[in-house]
């Protein structure tokens, strides 16, 4: 599965980041016309992403396919050959980190990202798992990719496509009932869910009340998201239930089984990257 491939404006800068003024040791040593190859492997299990950006950056760098290419999103095995280029040492040293780097840091998200789907489907098939925009700065697209890569959906890419409704901003509601502020964003919205945070069980109930979309549990208990969850379900237009706040793989079970039909996490873009084992040798 590849969701899409990112822009060759953005691995252009990439490459340019790490050779500004070319490769200065393969200059020196004077090789950079012999002809070569690099060959990309997995190191240990997992869900690659990354390895289209890998072949493109080559591309630009005028290197050559050799072989089949494994797809982002593709479960390999250690020591499972990803993609294999061919051509100059100047160009196979230019590419080679880069494309390794990037392989590495974006496998890592994709695997853990698998993980935790797998996890909340154990407790419930029905679930989703989606990821937050709690992304490093500049690294949105290549990080949504690996979301993607690894069988989640992203959570809000924006602050403009989405009513996500905080405490933040219901600080500044004055004494608006709940009801009135569903009512004003249906009406100003009308095509967008009215999602809301809250972070008790009290607020959760009022808000169910007032006839939300998704209701968003903040850092709760399993065992107080399944109380909502109950409570949710005894309503005549039931909100669906997400949870947020440190979920993770080794919980994610737990909260779909209580009744969380979407699960929110950051928990991917803290993950150590996945080892991609690189070989470059020559081709004499």
């Amino acid at each position: 599965m590849n969701p899409y491939t990112l822009p060759d404006t953005y691995l252009e800068s990439l490459l340019q980041d790490d050779t500004p003024c070319g490769d200065a040791t393969t200059f020196a040593l004077g090789i950079g016309n012999r002809p070569g190859q690099l060959v990309f492997r997995a190191r240990h299990e997992m869900v690659l992403c990354g390895s289209e950006e890998a072949q493109r950056m080559g591309e630009l760098r005028r290197l050559a396919r050799a072989g089949s290419i494994r797809e982002s999103g593709s479960r390999l095995g250690a020591g499972e050959e990803i993609l294999r280029l061919a051509g100059s040492a100047a160009s196979l040293h230019a590419v080679w980190k880069t494309a390794q780097t990037l392989m590495e840091y974006l496998s890592g998200i994709a695997s853990n990202t698998a993980d935790i789907v797998a996890a909340a489907h154990r407790g419930d098939p029905l679930s989703s798992v989606v990821c937050t925009r709690k992304n490093f700065p500049g690294t949105k697209a290549a990080a949504l990719k690996a979301v993607l890569s690894g069988g989640a959906a992203p959570h809000r890419l924006n602050l403009s496509e989405t009513l996500l409704v905080f405490p933040e901003h219901r600080a500044f509601l004055k004494d608006e009932t709940p009801e009135k502020t569903v009512e004003r964003l249906r009406h100003r919205w009308p095509e967008r869910a009215v999602v809301i945070e809250v972070d008790s069980e009290y607020e959760a109930r009022v808000w169910i009340d007032a006839g939300v979309d998704i209701l968003q549990l903040e850092k709760m208990s399993v065992d107080t998201l399944a109380r909502v969850a109950t409570y949710a379900a005894s309503r005549q237009r039931p909100p669906k239930i997400a949870a947020a706040g440190g979920v993770n793989a080794g919980n994610a079970e737990a909260y779909a089984r209580a009744g969380a039909w979407i699960l929110v996490t950051s928990a991917p873009y803290s993950v150590a990257p996945r080892d991609v084992a690189v070989t470059l040798e020559p081709l004499d």
